[in-house]
């Protein structure tokens, strides 16, 4: 492993090097890669850093143990104690950090939310997600711009596709894809009896053009009207975009924005993200055929949480974690969630190392 984090170390001083070179900046597209990758190696070197400082304080407390000085001798091996411990945790946040890394964690994220199983309620529900989601990317200083909603009489949402920009964006969100139900009163059920109602919600890292290119004759581009529940929201020019994939049949539409250049653009983005996670599944159902399951992969198409709002409580079945707080979570606190999911999927992969 140290070979491993001094190469790691080296590598991350020569791209320190290249960016404070003013030259690299007249080359956007190489500037770029340039800072993925330094920020991607980011994480390891600033811990391998720390974990050299310590090391040499603990070898200096280990000189003063061996000094004639008993009171000395008696905060060296305090000193030792304390640091040694912090030295175990350093090594093992280490092992951590050198398990291959997603390489899509760094991107920005496309993510759809679609009402199932349970009509005018899943619908309903649908929009609460996205109100959970919108609240949780603001609390990490995220931003995020909606796409595409398509909204019901009731105030729910049949459809609602948005874009999450920030930082380690998809290797939080990533483990929400799947199937949420929910189970609750309606608030048009007359007898109080619980319905049960499912949403799906995918989650895709957003590309750049230049990582996934799209050929023209395979595109089909119509232009209409934003729909919507009516009212001042709807668009009264043909901006809205619609662009169907020809060889696939997929479909991305995006009425968001008022501009229709704007519109086609993110639609593309949309597509090139559905599209390369069409080549993610391919490649992941041919492991998955191999292996059990994988927490945030294998059990993508399956009922992954549960939301009971009679009992007040969230349960995520991947991993068997039930939390009695489902008004905070619905208020987008999903950080104790995604904590315990993302140190399942490490585990895993620890214990796949091994």
């Amino acid at each position: 492993m140290r070979e491993k984090l001094i190469a790691i170390e080296k590598k991350y001083g020569q791209l320190e090097a290249r960016l404070a070179d003013p030259a690299c900046y007249n080359d956007p597209e190489a500037l770029r890669k340039l800072t993925r990758e330094q920020k991607e190696l980011q994480p390891v070197a600033e811990k391998l850093r720390e974990l050299r400082r310590l090391e040499a304080q603990l070898a200096e407390a280990e000189e003063l143990l061996r000094s004639g000085d008993g009171e000395l001798r008696a905060l060296a091996r305090e000193e030792l104690e304390t640091g040694r411990i912090r030295q175990t945790a350093l090594e093992e946040e280490l092992k951590v950090l050198l398990l291959p890394r997603d390489p899509d964690d760094g991107r920005n994220v496309i993510m759809e939310i679609r009402a199932g199983a349970g009509g005018d309620e899943a619908a309903l529900f649908a929009h609460s997600l996205y109100r959970m989601y919108a609240m949780y990317a603001e609390k990490n200083g995220w931003r995020l711009e909606l796409t595409n909603l398509n909204e019901t009489e009731l105030g729910g949402a049949k459809e609602v596709c948005f874009r999450v920009e920030g930082a380690e964006a998809y290797a939080r969100l990533k483990f929400e894809s799947g199937v949420h139900r929910v189970q609750r009163v309606p608030d048009t059920e007359t007898q109080g009896r619980i319905h049960t109602s499912t949403v799906t919600v995918a989650v895709l890292p957003e590309l750049d053009e230049v990582e996934f290119r799209l050929d023209e004759k395979d595109l089909r581009i119509d232009v209409f009207r934003s729909s919507g529940a009516g009212g001042q929201k709807v668009n009264k020019t043909s901006s809205a975009i619609r662009v169907t994939h020809l060889p696939t049949g997929m479909v991305v539409e995006c009425q968001d924005e008022r501009s229709q250049y704007k519109n086609k653009d993110r639609a593309l983005s949309i597509l090139r993200s559905k599209l390369y996670e069409l080549e993610k599944e391919k490649q992941r159902s041919a492991v998955a055929a191999e292996r059990k399951s994988q927490v945030g992969t294998g059990m993508r198409n399956e009922r992954i949480r549960t939301y009971n709002f009679p009992q007040g409580r969230v349960t995520d079945h991947r991993i068997g974690l039930t939390l009695y707080k489902i008004d905070a979570v619905m208020d987008g606190d999903l950080e104790e969630l995604i904590a315990a999911l993302r140190a399942a999927e490490q585990a895993e992969r620890l214990r796949g190392a091994e």
